[in-house]
């Protein structure tokens, strides 16, 4: 079997620069495109001057695929879309992010599953060069790339407080491979609302995939946001007491993993590597759905979970996108993967927004546990969901596995029963004075209303599966080949155990449960090796390393072999003793769209009765609390 190569991304694509490279014939077509393309433009008539005010409201087109375009100080593209931006001339500022005039390509993803991304023109410092002086540098700057007629037609509509940006066609293998499931197909299309807006469509940045809309509908940060971040930042720069510790908490949709995304941005300007830990099972950032993880993120995070699937240093799979049913293995998951933060790092935590009833318990235990630093407490206005997380009232209040009254220093020793003493040792050795409480009143668009959410949560969890799964596509990058046409693992009975999370299963029925499903790849420390052939069931559920995932796409009773997709190389699989099914399915796309099947698809039916009695999602009351929480 061909051997599987890890994905090379996340991270920018470099690639040979238009002007920079290439043959005599490519160059001559370049300049006649560009000769042709500046023709077309309202301003690059060489009779005219134009003056320094005039602006540039449209992109000129570079190449088929490549386009540049012009920033004001302050003034915005947003845009639906994705797209390699280089920034040539200026700086710009992207979710955080300031972006420099350098050679480094940063790829951004702005679907319609989230809110659009904004590229704005910043302003410049102010430099002791004359008007002359500043046209030559960025001529200069622009050498590399553009055709000289390109440069002219750029340098005319050019003012010293301008940013200069190089904007190219993105072809990314996981988004390619989401886009060809019919139910995402336009997920990144030209239908963009925007009836309200006087924005014009401009038709070259909509040859590259870049299609702007309303800039009202962009992901904008609030002074609060903007405060609290820097005040962040320099905490992470100065590390008085060590690398901090932030945990970011708050209700439901009110913007957590945004305002995540645009610390991290921001932090990584300054440091190489933060760290990240994930204990939020339904909206996972990185990974898959129903994981606790954590990863170190070294490049930044410019589009949605689903664009951004990373390899996390370590990772349990919990097997649901929420923890109601079995909340003692949270607490035991988040303690496990908590032992591989090395504290060299700044460590940001994203937590659930179930912030009632045993929702805030566990979140006080969380943060028992984890000896934050600082907090940030996201609320919405005028709903006083949850009370401030001060120092006293965690100190004075009971989570579901700790109690009131603990010290600080011992707190997770005692009552939690934290086995890696390494761990407890460095990590308690900071200051046990409390935290810093950052409060932040939301202001991102349709925070906290759950009814008018621009895509479902498990839209969102599909997508970030598929995500993972497009690795798979690593056989053949130019075609996408569907999951019935890869050739699977063939995986000996014998040489795992079985474990099915959400549900007792009878050991007669455990391969039904086992065929079609979504599975986790894990590695347990006990010696599972049997000399019967059948296949091996655990009766515990491990909080082991889960080192990646697949899908289970057949079972052969008669060899005793499970077939196995799954992205992971040999040398990882090998490792590989242990598999869990959770609650969390393939996504319907996937067994949707199986090109080449004759007949009746595999795995899909359209005689499911839901009056059958227990067919549907059992329900549990969040709200009832313990009677000594009453």
């Amino acid at each position: 079997m061909k051997q599987r190569l890890l994905s090379a991304r996340p991270g920018p694509s470099y690639r040979i620069r238009p002007g920079k490279s290439g043959s005599a014939k490519n160059r001559h077509a370049l300049a006649v495109r560009c000769k042709l393309a500046a023709s077309s433009e309202p301003h690059t008539s060489r009779s005219s001057a134009p003056s320094e005010e005039t602006t540039s409201r449209g992109a000129l087109l570079v190449e088929e695929g490549v386009c540049v375009t012009v920033l004001q100080p302050g003034e915005k593209l947003t845009f639906i879309g994705k797209c390699v931006l280089t920034c040539l001339y200026g700086s710009v500022k992207v979710l955080g992010l300031t972006i420099n005039s350098s050679q480094i390509p940063y790829e951004l993803f702005s679907p319609k599953t989230h809110a659009p991304l904004a590229i704005e023109g910043l302003k410049l410092k102010k430099k002791n060069k004359m008007r002359k002086e500043i046209r030559m540098e960025a001529r200069m700057l622009l050498r590399g790339y553009l055709s000289l007629d390109c440069r002219r037609a750029v340098m005319k509509n050019f003012k010293s407080s301008c940013s200069i940006l190089l904007l190219e066609r993105l072809e990314d293998a996981a988004v390619n491979y989401i886009l060809s499931h019919p139910e995402y197909a336009g997920f990144f299309g030209t239908e963009v609302k925007n009836k309200q807006s006087s924005t014009v469509m401009d038709p070259v940045l909509q040859s590259i995939g870049v299609y702007s809309c309303d800039p009202e509908s962009a992901v904008t940060m609030s002074e609060a946001v903007t405060s609290a971040a820097q005040q962040l930042v320099s905490a992470c720069l100065e590390e008085d007491n060590g690398c901090p510790i932030i945990l970011v908490c708050g209700p439901k949709n009110v913007g957590k993993s945004t305002f995540t995304r645009y610390l991290i941005n921001q932090l990584l300007q300054h440091i190489p590597c933060v760290d990240y830990l994930d204990c939020d099972l339904g909206q996972t950032e990185f990974t898959p759905p129903g994981c606790i993880s954590l990863t170190s993120v070294t490049k930044p995070v410019l589009g949605p979970p689903f664009t951004q699937q990373r390899d996390p240093q370590k990772m349990v799979y919990f097997g649901e996108p929420s923890c109601e049913q079995d909340m003692e293995r949270f607490i035991e998951s988040v303690k496990y993967v908590v032992t591989g933060y090395k504290q060299d790092q700044p460590l940001i935590i994203n937590t659930m927004g179930w912030v009632k009833g045993f929702g805030l318990l566990l979140l006080i235990d969380l943060i028992h546990l984890l000896s934050p630093s600082h907090i940030v407490q996201m609320t919405i206005n005028d709903k006083n969901v949850m009370k401030p997380l001060t120092p006293d009232y965690i100190r004075n209040s009971a989570g579901f596995m700790t109690k009131a009254q603990a010290q600080c220093r011992n707190r997770s020793i005692d009552l939690l029963d934290l086995e890696e003493s390494d761990y407890n040792d460095q990590h308690h050795s900071r200051t046990s004075e409390g935290h810093h409480l950052i409060q932040i009143e939301s202001t991102f668009t349709k925070a906290g209303d759950t009814d008018r959410m621009i895509c479902h949560t498990w839209i969102l969890r599909d997508l970030a599966m598929s995500g993972y799964l497009s690795k798979l596509q690593q056989f053949d990058p130019d075609q996408i080949i569907p999951l019935n046409g890869l050739l699977p693992y063939e995986i000996p009975f014998n040489a795992v155990a079985l474990r099915v999370i959400h549900a007792d299963v009878a050991p007669s029925h455990i391969m039904y449960s086992v065929n079609a499903s979504w599975v986790g790849l894990c590695h347990i420390l006990d010696d599972i090796s049997s000399k019967d052939s059948g296949p091996v069931l655990l009766t515990q559920t491990p909080i082991c390393d889960c080192l990646g995932f697949g899908i289970i796409r057949g079972v052969n009773i008669t060899e005793k072999l499970y077939y196995i997709l799954t992205p992971l190389p040999p040398e990882t699989l090998r490792l590989v003793n242990c598999f869990l099914i959770g609650n969390i399915s393939v996504p319907h796309s996937i067994f949707k769209h199986q090109p080449g099947v004759q007949g009746d698809l595999p795995y899909v039916t359209t005689e499911y009765d839901f009056s059958i009695y227990g067919s549907g999602k059992l329900k549990i009351n969040k709200r009832l609390k313990r009677p000594e929480h009453l």
